[in-house]
C-alpha cells in the first residue's frame, strides 16, 4: 500500500494497521457527544451539539419533523442517522477497494429506510424499521461488477455502523 487512491491515504491506513498489530488498544477510538435540548421554541431547533474532530469543531442543530412535534426547521435525527450509516459504509467500501489497488471512476450511494413510528407513539409494537437498502453505483476501469460486489460484502462485514445496526449493542442509560 502506498500513496492516495480514491481520496484514501493508504500510507496513513498502513501506519494505523501496523500500530494496531503492535498494540490493539490503539484501534479503539472514543466517540463522545454532549448535547442540549432547546426548551425555547423560538430558536428553530430542538437539539444542539458541538462535535469535535481532529482539526476543529462543528455545531449541529437538529429539529424533529412536525409530525414528531418539531418545527421541521432542520434535519431530523433519522436524517443524521442514515447519513452516518451511508458515509460509514461507503467509506469502508472505498477503503477496501483502495487497499486492493482498485481505482474507482464513480462511486455514489442511495440509501433508503422506511421508519414506522407506531412504536414511538405507543400505538403498536411493530418493528420501527424492517430494514435499510443501499444502492451503490460503483464503476472502475480495472475491475468488474463481481469484484465490486465482493468488496460490498466485505464492507458490510467490516463497517462499524453496519455492525451497530445488525448486532445488539449494550446500552447504559442513567439519569443524573
Amino acid at each position: 500500500m502506498a500513496g492516495v487512491i480514491n481520496n484514501v491515504d493508504l500510507d496513513k491506513i498502513s501506519k494505523t494497521i501496523e500500530s494496531g498489530k503492535q498494540d490493539k488498544s490503539t484501534l479503539k477510538k472514543p466517540v463522545r457527544l454532549h448535547g442540549e435540548w432547546n426548551l425555547d421554541n423560538s430558536k428553530g431547533y430542538q437539539f444542539r451539539t458541538e462535535l469535535s474532530f481532529e482539526k476543529g469543531k462543528e455545531v449541529i442543530e437538529i429539529d424533529s419533523p412536525s409530525f414528531m412535534g418539531g418545527s421541521g426547521n432542520r434535519l431530523g435525527p433519522m436524517n443524521y442517522c442514515i447519513a452516518g450509516i451511508a458515509s460509514c459504509f461507503i467509506g469502508t467500501f472505498v477503503g477496501i477497494a483502495s487497499s486492493k489497488g482498485i481505482r474507482l471512476s464513480k462511486l455514489s450511494v442511495t440509501v433508503e429506510c422506511s421508519v414506522n413510528f407506531a412504536k414511538t407513539f405507543d400505538i403498536s409494537d411493530a418493528p420501527i424499521t424492517e430494514g435499510i437498502s443501499f444502492e451503490i453505483d460503483a464503476q472502475s476501469e480495472s475491475t468488474g461488477k463481481k469484484e465490486l460486489q465482493e468488496i460490498a460484502k466485505l464492507a458490510q462485514e467490516r463497517c462499524p455502523a453496519m455492525y451497530s445496526m445488525s448486532h445488539v449493542i449494550p446500552v447504559d442509560i442513567s439519569i443524573k
